[in-house]
């Protein structure tokens, strides 16, 4: 009995002991003090979560007043886009190019064989013909009037031979003048043609209308066609490219012509390309309420494609705003916070509104001020759990 009451008691001795190392020694993690209201978190000096966390004071910036952000696609310049028709009907005989290639103005692209080709050159022989024989009818005309007059003067004639050769010379004059007009028109067909009167080859070779890429042909040799309106081939110069975004009504005040834009693109993530504002449509969408806007962007290595998927970020205005990295924000339920150093291994968790995000930073509407510390990296490990 003695010996039990004996192991009792040092047993008991023991547990005080292990209480009072306890009050003493505190284990070294983040713990919230105990005073009422106080929303501190304290972390002892030697704790290794203190290496962990880091802290940087609050800067200013020029952050954006008034921020458009709308999504948008790569479009070719209109302006730029060429669809390839033949000039008369025929027999397709050879292309010359293919799907994708790149082609400089004057650069031949098909040849073709048509029987408008050897009209065409019988209406010019026909008319230069025609030409010259009133040339030469106007010389007689004229040369008739010269002697009419002088035999008038010499009272060798009467006046109405000379009138009658002024009405000669007149009428010559006139068959020259058209003559001249259907010669021009018959060789500006040969033009439009490509063709030369005195050439071996009358076939004739369509050329490209502009430099640029071939993105589309529905030719191939042997064809024959008839349809002169039917586009052959598209060629289109994407040295410069639009982006064409429907920006909300509710926003579209803050977007102005010739206004700088970045676009964003999901081809390429974390890139930013720089636009300019070229055309603000004159309607409102009556199903979507947005508005049609396009910007001007160059794109001199081809990376940029017509159709590509994205987004424009149009800033107006700027201001001096507290800015943190997005990093330092943390997302709790319902609020959005962020700790502020109140003392060595001490932090206030402090509610902020958040405005406009600027790459990596985001402007802090409310609730910091510059020059307060903050935890910039490592803050999750100060959350509450």
């Amino acid at each position: 009995m003695t010996r039990r009451l004996l192991m009792l008691g040092c047993l008991a001795a023991a547990c005080a002991a292990c209480s009072r190392s306890n009050a003493e020694h505190p284990p070294q993690t983040a713990s919230t003090q105990a005073t009422a209201g106080d929303r501190t978190i304290t972390i002892p000096a030697d704790s290794p979560q203190l290496t962990r966390i880091t802290v940087a004071p609050v800067r200013t910036a020029a952050v954006p007043a008034d921020v458009v952000d709308a999504p948008g696609k790569i479009e070719a310049d209109p302006n730029r886009v060429s669809r390839v028709v033949l000039p008369a009907a025929g027999r397709v005989t050879r292309v010359m190019v293919h799907l994708g290639d790149a082609v400089e103005r004057g650069a031949p692209l098909l040849t073709i064989e048509s029987p408008d080709i050897g009209a065409t050159l019988s209406a010019y022989r026909q008319a230069r013909a025609r030409l010259g024989q009133t040339r030469a009818a106007q010389t007689k005309t004229d040369a008739d009037l010269s002697r009419a007059r002088d035999l008038f003067e010499n009272r060798a004639v009467a006046q109405k031979d000379v009138l009658a050769a002024e009405s000669a010379a007149a009428q010559a004059k006139a068959d020259v003048e058209q003559a001249e007009s259907a010669a021009r028109e018959s060789q500006q067909k040969l033009e439009i043609f490509g063709i030369q009167p005195d050439a071996a080859d009358q076939s004739i070779t369509v050329r490209a209308p502009l430099a640029g890429k071939v993105l589309e042909i529905t030719v191939v040799a042997g064809e024959y066609r008839t349809d002169t309106s039917a586009p052959l081939m598209t060629i289109a110069d994407l040295s410069s490219i639009f982006m064409s975004a429907d920006v909300p009504e509710t926003q579209i005040r803050l977007v102005r012509e010739r206004a700088d834009v970045d676009v964003t693109l999901t081809a390429y993530p974390g890139e930013t390309f720089h636009a300019k504002v070229t055309r603000i449509a004159d309607t409102v969408d009556a199903q979507t309420r947005t508005i049609k806007m396009r910007s001007i962007l160059a794109n001199p290595g081809g990376r940029l494609r017509p159709e590509m998927f994205g987004q424009i970020h149009c800033a107006s205005g700027v201001s001096d705003q507290p800015v943190v990295p997005a990093s330092a924000v943390v997302r709790d339920e319902d609020r959005t916070q962020v700790f502020r150093e109140e003392g060595r291994g001490r932090f206030l968790p402090v509610p902020v509104v958040l405005g406009t995000r600027v790459g990596d930073n985001i402007a802090v509407a409310r609730g910091l001020q510059a020059g307060d510390r903050i935890v910039v990296d490592g803050a999750m490990l100060l959350v509450r759990r």
